[in-house]
């Protein structure tokens, strides 16, 4: 890899926070060099966490999410999408026929949201950009029912937005909402706050299908039908790697990166876009915002440092907001597991919770509606309980 004192133009590609990260660490590293940031979207940075709250309640706009940029340390040129990489020749190609060199490459191509519906079915709704949210938005300020297909984060965050617009909604998964995340004695508690706001949730083992000959407006599982006015898929991604294919190194599924997040000479890759290959070959993809920024840091430092860069520890620390439920998690939560309640209090449905391991190891800690510094969290998910209730 070349050396990051004889660098002179990096590339980033994408506009998401891991690629605003990467690039101000570039800076805050002393890269004096041109940095140009490649964005596919019409619109500059944002987070998207508020997407499907605030922002599709309608009660926020884009000026609300908007992540801080300084336009004097890099150039940003959006609506810019790559379409092939010649790593050979270190050359980027544009949709719109350009090409762009570089001598350093940070992948933050992210991912998109995956779709059920058939090819020529339209009328299946997602959230995963703000262009996204712009066409539902509206569609549900008309509508009377929603169908979500998804019961993870996303899924019940856009129920819990659309029993505020005053929708009915039905869930349907083929798991318990939240079960594989926040296990079972948690997911149960914002069950039991979905069914009282008047969610219907069902299940669907098999999986389900999206209905309408060419507009969706149901589903099917197994034999049963279910009808919405609107139908929304929250069921994941599909990492942005397509246009990696006239790559050397291309790779199908996830960019492949090691813990100093390095794909191949002279390139690294950050966020959605990227799986994390630790020593023991196992191959891991973590899409939260915690990892997205540590992951930008170790590639922008890879780039500029090589195997001095200090590599991504994983942050398994996440949070979500759902019918009035603020959870924070930190650890990696035992599904079955029954966790010790540190603190409760029914009238303002506060929860604090530790999970213990069979060795007496604190393994995950969760904060429900309740304040509190995540680094106290964080020491709760690791050290022996000391009170419970």
């Amino acid at each position: 890899m070349m050396s990051g004192s004889k660098r002179r133009n990096i590339v980033i590609v994408g506009g998401s926070i891991a690629a605003l990260t990467s690039a101000q660490i570039l800076r805050a590293e002393g890269f004096g060099g041109d940095i140009t940031m490649l964005s596919a979207e019409a619109c500059a940075p944002y987070s998207r966490v508020p997407l499907s709250k605030a922002i599709l309640a309608g009660v926020a706009g884009h000026d609300t999410c908007a992540l801080p940029l300084s336009s004097d340390d890099f150039e940003i040129r959006l609506d810019q999408r790559a379409v092939g990489l010649d790593d050979r020749n270190r050359v980027i190609h544009l949709l719109s026929g350009e090409t762009v060199s570089y001598d350093g490459l940070i992948v933050a191509s992210g991912a998109r949201a995956r779709r059920l519906s058939r090819p020529g079915q339209r009328g299946e709704h997602v959230i995963r950009d703000m262009d996204d949210v712009r066409t539902l938005s509206p569609r549900l300020r008309t509508a009377r029912s929603v169908v979500v297909v998804g019961a993870g984060f996303l899924g019940m965050e856009i129920a819990s937005t659309c029993v505020k617009l005053g929708l009915t909604v039905t869930v349907i998964d083929r798991d318990p909402p939240l079960r594989r995340l926040l296990g079972e004695y948690l997911s149960a508690v914002v069950v039991d706050r979905a069914t009282a706001a008047g969610v219907r949730i069902l299940q669907a083992p098999d999986g389900v299908e999206l209905i309408g000959t060419e507009v969706v407006d149901g589903v099917r599982y197994g034999e049963h039908t279910v009808r919405a006015d609107v139908v929304v898929s929250a069921v994941g991604d599909i990492p942005n790697t397509e246009w990696l294919a006239g790559s050397s190194f291309r790779n199908e599924g996830p960019l492949v990166v090691d813990q100093r997040c390095i794909a191949a000479n002279d390139i690294v890759a950050a966020g959605d876009v990227a799986a994390i290959k630790d020593p023991s070959g196992t191959v891991a993809r973590l899409p939260h915002w915690n990892n997205a920024v540590r992951q930008a840091r170790s590639a922008a430092l890879a780039l500029l440092h090589g195997d001095e860069a200090p590599i991504a520890e994983p942050d398994h620390y996440f949070w979500t907001e759902a019918f009035d439920l603020q959870i924070k998690v930190c650890g990696l939560i035992p599904g079955s597991t029954v966790p010790v309640v540190l603190e409760r209090n029914d009238d303002t449905n506060t929860l604090l919770l530790q999970w213990i391991a069979p060795n007496g190891t604190a393994v995950a800690a969760a904060s429900v509606n309740r304040k509190m510094p995540v680094n106290k969290l964080r020491r709760l998910a690791h050290e022996a309980v000391v009170a419970s209730s």
